[in-house]
């Protein structure tokens, strides 16, 4: 029998829990041809989430846990889900409900027709604002500009992941992830799934848009060394400008017979090249960074206990 691992990243979600697990139970009882774990990655929760999540495991053997030693973030949540899950595929999904568990058989469907990477696409985003949505839908379309690997639209960490896929992931193990990005990378044989996402069953969302810059930041510069191109591609345009500038103030010289104020020129030439200079810097310290981090070659997370039971992290 094969086995499925669905990996749930957790922050602060003792409020959505129960009833995530209610549906998840209900789905494992229904499909009975599978055997199903259900792997929690508690990412240093400051609430019940942790305490919730021990009662569930008592009552039922399916649940399993990862509890990090303090917040590493979901993005590294989801690279310890893929190092400690055991079955022959997984899924991703978040714990707020926004991804119905009810998708879960089409995925396994699909998985079974060949397909290494089942991902669901969004054909609707309820209760998120228009400006996110907005936001969302520029951000993908830069991304896919400064990149030749096609990058699927309207997608969140809800997906079905063969083992295969899984093994690949689980080498990269750079600090500064985007999950979203490394799911393209990888390759192999995707399929999309739509459906309609729900607003959040509880809570309030951990994403402010201060994190969902960062997180935009990291996806474009991890995914792709394009931006540094930018010098560039800024380069020549700024040098015909300047030349063709200076030929007009020649001319305009001769002709009119008159002095251009040299200094009017001077300072907008000087705020010119100071913007693009403060640009180009920015840019490269933000690869200048991503280098240092790699650099000191850190472990990505720290486990406090896993089921129960203390871990040493001697590895």
């Amino acid at each position: 029998m094969k086995k499925i691992s669905i990996i749930i990243p957790a922050y602060n979600e003792e409020e959505a829990l129960p009833m995530l697990y209610e549906r998840l139970r209900k789905l494992m009882d229904q499909v009975t041809n599978y055997e199903f774990e259900i792997l929690f990655v508690n990412d240093g929760s400051k609430d019940k989430t942790l305490s919730i999540i021990k009662a569930l495991r008592e009552k039922d053997e399916r649940v399993c846990y990862v509890d990090f030693s303090r917040n590493f973030g979901k993005e590294i949540a989801m690279i310890a889900g893929l190092d400690y899950a055991k079955g022959d595929c997984v899924i991703f999904m978040d714990a707020d409900l926004q991804d119905p568990p009810e998708l879960i058989p089409e995925l396994i469907k699909y998985w079974e027709e060949g397909y290494d990477d089942v991902y669901a696409r969004r054909s609707s985003r309820k209760g998120e604002t228009w400006l996110k949505k907005f936001t969302s839908k520029m951000y993908y379309r830069v991304l896919q500009s400064l990149t030749r690997i096609p990058i699927q639209k309207d997608t969140g960490d809800f997906r079905l992941l063969d083992r295969r896929c899984v093994n690949a992931l689980r080498k990269l193990r750079e600090s500064q992830r985007c999950s979203k990005s490394m799911f393209s990378w990888i390759g192999y044989n995707k399929k999309e799934v739509l459906y309609e996402r729900d607003p959040r069953i509880a809570g309030s969302t951990k994403w402010n848009y201060r994190k969902l810059i960062d997180l935009a930041i990291d996806g474009i510069t991890s995914f792709t060394t394009s931006p540094l191109r930018i010098s560039t591609y800024l380069s020549i345009p700024t040098f015909l400008a300047l030349f063709f500038y200076f030929v007009y103030v020649i001319i305009k010289c001769i002709v009119t017979s008159t002095f251009i104020q040299a200094y009017q020129a001077i300072i907008l030439l000087i705020l010119f090249f100071s913007g693009v200079q403060i640009l180009l810097f920015g840019i490269i310290g933000e690869y200048l960074g991503r280098i240092f981090n790699e650099t000191k070659n850190r472990p990505l997370y720290f486990v406090n206990e896993y089921n129960g039971e203390k871990e040493k992290n001697e590895n």
